[in-house]
């Protein structure tokens, strides 16, 4: 394993992490009893202390045991937005020795279709919002019963005046026979069964986002959570007096692990948003003291475009991070020079439950993976010949470590092409194109199958999309590749200029402006400005929307 890397390790942190054999959920039974008093979440006003946080945990695993008949290996759904019942849900299917199957609240019932018969649920938990949504697929397959919470069950009678409207509302009656309300089950006050799960037993199964072929579940232990829960919070010293602002969404995996499992298992405060706002964000940074933020590169984007951002006391942050994307660079001085903190990026997948790599927090690097994290061996080697590459040289990184998956749930033929021997070693292969710098930090290139074919000269949407953020009017970029029957693929950028800057600018000067900046192929050759770039739940660009759509036109053009 190159080694490297430990030169610029964290101070005073091991370079090997002994993690706990125990299930998550015995996380937070240690810090409910630990700290009972102590607020485990802050959610629009309302303060649930770690002893009500375990309470209605229990009280939820009973009713799924004992009134929906949820048994050990039982696949539970989890449909709802950023909530303290996502955070109750997921840890009692945990407690009922069952494997939380997190569903992204965006999907529609067409998208639900494949969850249900993939991983054959037959009980999901659902915010009620979006009920509807799932409600004509209950009875049809394996799903019989669900549970409808409303967010409100968790506010209390002086709430938040920023709390959202749909967060507000009052629970929805339910006329259906299948259905049961959150709080008439927690009410019932039902005590689980002894416990039965151990740590190699499967704990979630978190699915890709699907962005190169159907969604596939991930298979992760308790074993391989706890790697990068207690790593995380190693990592970042996390101390039991942290108070953690939560902006990413639970149901993935960053969101998952930084904002909801490491405190949990620290005995910190969560300071828990359902859905982004850069107004209200700041405010609970300076009502809260929050002292770490995980994010991903667009919310902090937002968050430096704020023109109130002057308002905020930001001093009590000590740490800020995430993933993603890359953050660029002028975006990440304009942090620095606000709060005087380097963004540490971080890297991995939903195949290895968040971190493979970070940033150390004492010695970060902007856009870049970072190093690998505790007992993970990371090499780059060229994705044909299998051949370990050197410093500088660009190839697909492939991963070992403790967090890394089980494979594929029910693709057996997946699961073996997703791996690889390297010197008689089982290496993920990420699919992630980057390379290794002298000092042992990994930089991302750009996904493989992302790569622009233009005239026979490989293109990195990343990389263009890095400069183009330079430019002064530049406030977002999306770089795809589209059709062009002369040169194979060509370069069109999507833009979304900055406030101050729009009607002022035209394709022409970003083109111009290109051409002084990168490489002859690599500029864009098409421009387009619009006003917001589609994102998916967990706030990433979606270029591959964008690209098919530009492809769609040229098959539709070509008649």
């Amino acid at each position: 394993m190159p080694d490297r890397h430990f030169e610029f390790w964290p101070k005073d942190v091991p370079k090997s992490l002994t993690v706990p054999r125990t299930t998550l959920f015995d996380n937070l039974e240690v810090s409910a009893r630990r700290y009972p008093d102590k607020v485990a979440i802050h959610y629009y006003g309302h303060a649930i202390r770690y002893s009500e946080l375990y309470r209605d945990v229990n009280h939820f695993a009973g009713f799924l045991q004992h009134d929906l008949g949820v048994a050990k290996g039982d696949r539970v759904l989890l449909y709802m937005q950023n909530s303290p019942s996502f955070v109750v849900a997921y840890y009692a299917i945990l407690r009922a020795d069952a494997v939380v199957v997190p569903v992204n609240p965006m999907n529609v019932t067409e998208e639900l279709v494949f969850y249900i018969e993939d991983a054959e649920p037959k009980v999901a938990i659902v915010g009620q919002e979006l009920f509807p949504r799932i409600q004509p697929l209950v009875g049809q397959g394996t799903l019989q019963r669900v549970v409808v919470a409303a967010y409100s069950d968790y506010l209390g009678p002086d709430a938040d005046p920023d709390t959202p409207e749909f967060v507000a509302a009052p629970r929805i009656p339910l006329h259906d026979a299948a259905a049961v309300a959150w709080r008439d089950a927690l009410a019932l006050e039902r005590s689980p069964a002894p416990a039965q799960a151990v740590a190699d037993d499967l704990a979630v199964l978190p699915y890709t986002s699907g962005t190169t072929g159907r969604p596939k579940g991930c298979m992760h232990t308790h074993a391989t959570v706890q790697a990068n829960t207690v790593g995380g919070v190693v990592w970042s010293a996390m101390t039991q007096d942290a108070v953690v602002l939560a902006t990413l969404p639970l149901f993935h995996v960053t969101g998952m692990v930084h904002s909801m499992h490491a405190p949990i298992f620290a005995g910190s405060t969560i300071v828990l948003m359902t859905r982004w706002n850069r107004d209200l964000a700041g405010r609970l940074i300076s009502r809260h003291q929050c002292t770490g933020w995980i994010n991903i590169s667009t919310m902090v984007v937002d968050f430096l475009a704020n023109p109130n951002l002057p308002q905020y006391d930001l001093s009590s942050l000590k740490r800020i991070g995430g993933g993603g994307a890359p953050l660029p660079q002028a975006v990440g001085e304009r942090l620095y020079e606000l709060t005087g903190l380097r963004y540490a990026e971080g890297y991995g997948l939903s195949e290895t439950i968040s971190q493979t790599h970070s940033n150390p927090p004492d010695r970060p690097k902007l856009q870049c993976a970072g190093i690998p994290v505790f007992d993970v061996d990371a090499r780059v080697i060229d994705p044909d010949t299998l051949r370990e590459l050197g410093p500088g040289e660009q190839g697909e990184i492939v991963v070992s470590g403790p967090q890394v998956f089980l494979g594929y749930w029910r693709r057996p033929e997946e699961t073996e092409r997703a791996f690889v021997q390297v010197d008689g070693k089982r290496f993920f292969r990420t699919g992630d194109i980057g390379y290794v710098d002298e000092e042992g930090y990994f930089f991302i290139v750009d996904r493989l199958k992302r790569m622009i074919n233009a005239s026979g000269f490989k293109v990195w949407p990343t990389e263009v999309e890095s400069i183009l953020f330079r430019h002064p009017a530049v406030e977002q970029a999306c770089v795809v590749g589209v059709p062009d029957p002369r040169r194979g693929e060509t370069v069109k950028a999507y833009i979304v200029l900055k406030p101050s800057h729009r009607g002022q600018v035209t394709e022409e000067e970003i083109i111009a402006w290109s051409r002084e900046h990168m490489a002859a192929y690599k500029c864009p050759r098409m421009v387009a400005f619009v006003d917001a770039l589609p994102l998916s739940g967990t706030g990433k660009v979606m270029w591959r929307l964008l690209q098919e759509e530009e492809r769609k036109r040229y098959q539709e053009a070509q008649g």
